[in-house]
């Protein structure tokens, strides 16, 4: 294992490990815009660049791997020279038209490249240039990309490719210059996009969003940590909490998911929660009027118990069935089973688990 100073802090670093893995093994902070970790690592931002003994230029740390002996400088005011140069040259091609219009974009709040620009004393290009405005592609019911809010530093397409394993962002060119290829226009339903969400929450600008992300800024939300309902894969996810209200959804890191979500974890896990039809008491039907009138939890289960009861004495346990639901977890699904089996005294157990 190489052994390597960072900041004249001696470590050492995996066979084979990046700068960039190296010092974020060891704490150190080194920015970062194109790098996702297990995702994407193009080194096309040029804004984790670091200083290595020997070598005449400044590396991307992303891609660079370590060599034993090495010595790295991630801070000096030569590297924030040169962090600031590329922050600038980024800010000169985003935006629409004059500038980037960070006040009025959804991401306003919680943008990577805005992040860093404060963090550098960016402020923007000198003379921005006029140029043409793109189409904003967004026919897509969950999901918009905004070419001109694009640094093509493919996060996107990393996360949608080695993440996602959907295959469906690509990287194509526009002159002598990459462009993001998404498929969210007219057409989108012709591509294999499953709406899934990957692409928005790896983007580190506002470029491509959850269209739900309009609806509120970072400032104003909180984060609660849960178990997705929707199926019984367990997958980890982040509630966005606006005013006691839940807005969206975020994938967190699980074990089953690692931060990754389907569109229907992500796009349709909570809505129900506020909607304006959901029932919140039980209903039970009146003998005498037919009509369905609120009941108490312990009036529903009662009544529930004593004709399950009334049908296993009378006709036996056969006549009855268990049918569980997919969402459940292992351990709701053991107790069911186990219910029917015991208290119904019937083995006719299924369940709707069928993808």
């Amino acid at each position: 294992m190489p052994s390597i100073t960072i900041n004249g802090t001696a470590l050492v670093a995996p066979e084979g490990a990046t700068v960039l893995e190296a010092a974020r093994k060891a704490g150190i902070r080194i920015p970062t815009l194109c790098y996702l970790k297990d995702v994407s690592a193009a080194g096309a931002c040029r804004v984790c660049v670091v200083d290595v003994e020997g070598v005449d230029h400044p590396v991307p740390s992303c891609s660079t791997v370590v060599w034993d002996g090495m010595a790295v400088t991630t801070d000096s005011p030569r590297l924030a020279t040169y962090r600031r140069i590329a922050l600038e040259l980024l800010m000169a091609d985003h935006g629409r038209g004059m500038g980037a219009p960070c006040l009025v974009c959804d991401k306003n709040g919680a943008c990577e490249l805005a992040s860093l620009c404060r963090e550098y004393g960016v402020e923007g290009p000198e003379r921005p240039e006029p140029r043409p405005v793109r189409p904003v592609l967004d026919a897509n019911p969950f999901l918009s990309f905004d070419p001109n809010l694009c640094i093509r530093c493919q996060r996107c397409v990393g996360a949608c490719n080695a993440a996602a394993r959907n295959h469906t962002l690509r990287t194509g060119k526009r002159g002598v210059r990459i462009a993001i290829e998404a498929p969210f226009g007219e057409d989108w339903r012709a591509t294999d996009c499953e709406s899934c969400g990957t692409c928005a929450q790896a983007c580190p600008t506002g470029a491509l969003t959850e269209k739900r992300r309009g609806a509120y800024r970072s400032w104003e939300t909180e984060r609660v940590r849960t178990t997705c309902p929707h199926c019984g894969v367990g997958c980890q996810l982040d509630l966005v909490v606006k005013d006691g209200r839940i807005v969206d959804a975020e994938g967190a890191s699980g074990p089953s998911n690692k931060g990754l979500l389907c569109v229907k974890g992500r796009s349709s896990s909570f809505d129900f929660v506020d909607a304006p039809d959901r029932l919140r008491t039980p209903l039970v039907r009146n003998a005498a009027t037919g009509q369905l009138e609120p009941a108490s939890w312990d009036e529903a289960l009662d009544l529930v118990a004593r004709r399950f009861t009334e049908l296993r004495d009378e006709h036996g346990g056969e006549s009855l069935a268990a049918f569980a639901c997919s969402r459940s977890t292992n351990e709701d699904i053991y107790l069911f089973q186990k219910m029917a089996r015991i208290a119904f005294q019937t083995n006719n157990v299924d369940c709707c688990a069928r993808v």
